[in-house]
């Protein structure tokens, strides 16, 4: 982590000072507690008892993995331990060990919230702390989960793929060439044929685990608690679903997010987004999605990620709806809103599902473009993301084809994206033209051919790596026997038309809701997704008032 950016840029920040004022405004969300030297205080994954105030002796932030031992930082009388971990009780990434007799109080992960919220500006404080502390563990791998296997393999890439988009930091190890990676073979006797493994900061070895027992291992994904009423289940970690979990949980309400994929969409996976208000000089959609998901976080929204809703129905004999997710738990809310979004469109080609996961793309992040450095490269849309992946590829391969059916970009992408796309030598468009074939030998893509729709005209270049941003459909497949009315192309039905009494974003279920680009009608755009998603809270709360009471609040000692 002492390589960080983070860490040598905004160290101050990332580990204030307490003054006496401070310490004593926090003094009361917390509980006195003494550590000896020596002794672990937290421990790598396991849940830490919460946020530690040193009051006197100091404390060691290690990174204990591969056989080394390395001091992250030492804090002293008037800091604190944690870091995002620590706001939703998930296992911790490090270790925490007293060096020295400590004092200190534990703020708990509830408490730890209570005081976000009722010390605003010491919360600022300490919520930039634990978010900058994450930052510094993403770009140094410290603390996280650690895959080994080859670095070009579908599943180290899919493995890589989700604990970035899920803002775990990870470490990726090539088992061919790096000298840890192969002691940790040999050390497990694991067969080369079985790669990839992973091992957890807990010291459990899973083999090419999928995504859900990879998120269980490290802590990202609990039980569910099948026996608590939730005032709404929110289906979707996407822009729609953040935001309407971000309102609902500031108003008092009991939430529930849950996604089959990772927090942030679609969205997620832009590049670059310099058309949403507020951000002059833009930001990358995961960038923004990880704000929006830790500012649900300090409101308590409870996450539920990767879990997939299979089937919404009405809770015999009680109030509200029942969501059955996977490995037989349930859901129990007296609201439910679709935010599912869309999945990502593939080309109608026989072998397409040959390279996928390794040759074939859906998302340009930094793993993909390190992957393809300095190579040629397709991208097949026409859209404001396909623009915003070619643009971001620009910078890192030695050519973008940009291949399109329509015969201009200018009916279907933003005019600044086209004028940076002209802009760009290395890429050049080609409207008009399709995929015609893939050619390559097991996952690894050799060739594409692509055909000019108006001549006939084929051609053929040698391109490992393809990317494919042709719209999506609407991920609804899940709604086909829960009663919700579709419409011809699958999209949520809502509002007054379909006999809807409490809002616009009303489904043919009354309590059902949906907004975002799921919804029938919507705005294909994050910041409408946004809206709706805040939109959608006030119905909620018109709903419950009509004799569906929300649970009262627990009575909480301040």
């Amino acid at each position: 982590m002492s390589q960080s950016t983070a860490f040598t840029a905004r160290r101050d920040q990332m580990f204030p000072t307490l003054g006496e004022v401070d310490i004593e405004r926090m003094r009361r969300f917390g509980q006195a507690s003494s550590y000896a030297a020596g002794e672990l205080i937290v421990k790598a994954g396991e849940v830490a008892p919460g946020l530690v105030v040193v009051l006197s002796g100091k404390v060691d932030i290690i990174q204990n993995g591969l056989g080394r031992r390395e001091t992250i930082v030492t804090h002293e009388p008037g800091s604190f331990v944690g870091e995002l971990a620590q706001l939703s009780a998930r296992p911790s990434l490090v270790n925490a060990e007293a060096i020295e007799p400590v004092e200190a109080f534990v703020i708990a992960s509830q408490r730890l919230r209570d005081l976000m919220v009722q010390e605003a500006n010491l919360g600022e404080r300490i919520m930039r702390a634990l978010i900058l502390r994450r930052v510094g563990l993403l770009e140094s791998g410290a603390g996280g989960p650690v895959i080994i296997g080859s670095l070009d393999s579908g599943d180290v890439l899919r493995l890589q793929g989700f604990l970035a988009r899920s803002g775990q930091p990870y470490r990726a190890l090539d088992a061919e060439t790096d000298p840890c990676a192969k002691t940790l073979v040999e050390r497990f006797q694991v067969d080369p044929h079985h790669l990839p493994i992973v091992l957890c900061p807990n010291g459990k070895l899973l083999h090419n685990p999928g995504e859900n027992e990879l998120a269980r291992c490290i802590g990202l994904l609990r039980p569910i608690d099948a026996g608590k009423l939730y005032d709404v289940a929110i289906v979707g970690a996407g822009p729609a679903g953040l935001a309407a979990a971000v309102y609902a949980a500031s108003e008092g309400l009991s939430t529930i997010v849950l996604d089959c994929r990772a927090f942030g969409g679609q969205a997620g996976a832009s590049s670059r987004i310099e058309n949403y208000l507020g951000f002059p000089t833009g930001i990358s959609g995961m960038a923004l999605m990880a704000r929006a998901y830790n500012q649900a976080q300090k409101f308590g929204v409870e996450m539920v990620i990767p879990d997939e809703a299979r089937l919404l129905s009405g809770a015999a004999g009680m109030t509200g709806y029942v969501l059955d997710v996977g490995d037989g738990e349930t859901v129990r809310a007296r609201t439910v809103v679709i935010a599912s979004g869309a999945r990502y469109r593939r080309l109608d080609i026989a072998n397409l599902g040959q390279f996928e996961g390794q040759s074939v793309h859906y998302w340009a992040s930094p793993i993909e473009a390190r992957l393809c450095a300095g190579q040629e490269v397709a991208l097949v849309g026409a859209g404001n993301s396909a623009g915003q992946a070619a643009v971001y590829l620009a910078s890192h391969v030695g050519k973008v084809w940009l291949l399109a059916r329509g015969e201009s970009l200018d009916a279907s992408m933003s005019r600044y994206l086209v004028e940076r796309i002209r802009a760009q030598p290395n890429i050049e468009v080609l409207t008009g033209t399709e995929i015609e074939a893939l050619d390559g030998h097991e996952a690894n893509l050799a060739t594409v051919r692509w055909r000019d729709r108006e001549n006939g005209v084929e051609t053929e270049r040698p391109i490992r790596h393809l990317f494919l941003f042709i719209g999506a459909d609407p991920n609804t497949d899940w709604l086909a026997n829960c009663n919700v009315a579709l419409d011809a192309r699958g999209f949520v039905r809502t509002g007054p038309d379909i006999g809807a009494t409490h809002a616009v974003q009303e489904t043919s279920r009354s309590g059902v809701f949906a907004i975002g680009d799921v919804r029938s009608g919507s705005v294909k755009r994050v910041a409408a997704a946004v809206g709706e998603g805040a939109q959608v809270v006030a119905a909620l709360h018109a709903y419950l008032a009509q004799g569906q009471p929300t649970a009262p609040e627990p009575v909480r000692r301040i």
